[in-house]
């Protein structure tokens, strides 16, 4: 009986989580795999945009996890990378987000029906890099997504006071 419970409020917590996301302004970074760049931006986004933002990713053609380079760089900078599939790039995705940022990775030519403005910000794949490589390739992520946040708070304001 208490199980039961707890799962129903665990349901509602999760349904309100939801819609709480679904009000935050949506920043989607793309990759062709979503394994590697567009799952750290997405880490780093995440946790340096607290509640005013919300940061997902999605690849054209989704890896079933994501580079252990990825991983370790994120975990070493004490974040945490989903260990789950790539997400696939949707109309949708594309649709609901207010900036849709490429990683370098002709994610146009992997996804010609892309209908939305895409700022590429041409970072090197940490697939096979050495450990060093991959945390430069994570530093210049955590410096553009931190310019990133700062312009969204001039383009849209504090977002919690216009929900």
């Amino acid at each position: 009986m208490y199980r039961r419970a707890n799962m129903g409020q665990n349901q509602v917590h999760l349904q309100q989580r939801v819609a709480e996301d679904l009000n935050r302004p949506t920043v989607l970074f793309v990759c062709v795999h979503n394994a590697g760049r567009s799952r750290m931006a997405e880490a780093i986004f995440n946790s340096l945009a607290g509640d005013r933002y919300r940061g997902i990713s999605a690849g054209a053609e989704p890896a079933a996890r994501p580079h252990p380079e990825v991983v370790n760089a994120v975990r070493a900078n004490g974040l945490a990378v989903e260990e789950r599939p790539g997400r696939t790039l949707t109309q949708e995705l594309t649709d609901e987000a207010v900036k849709v940022i490429g990683m370098g990775c002709a994610v146009e030519e992997a996804c010609p029906a892309l209908r939305v403005p895409l700022e590429d910000w041409d970072l090197p794949d940490p697939k096979g890099r050495s450990p060093e490589e991959v945390e430069d390739i994570y530093n210049t992520i955590e410096m553009k997504v931190r310019n990133l946040i700062a312009q969204l708070d001039r383009e849209l304001g504090d977002p919690q006071t216009t929900l």
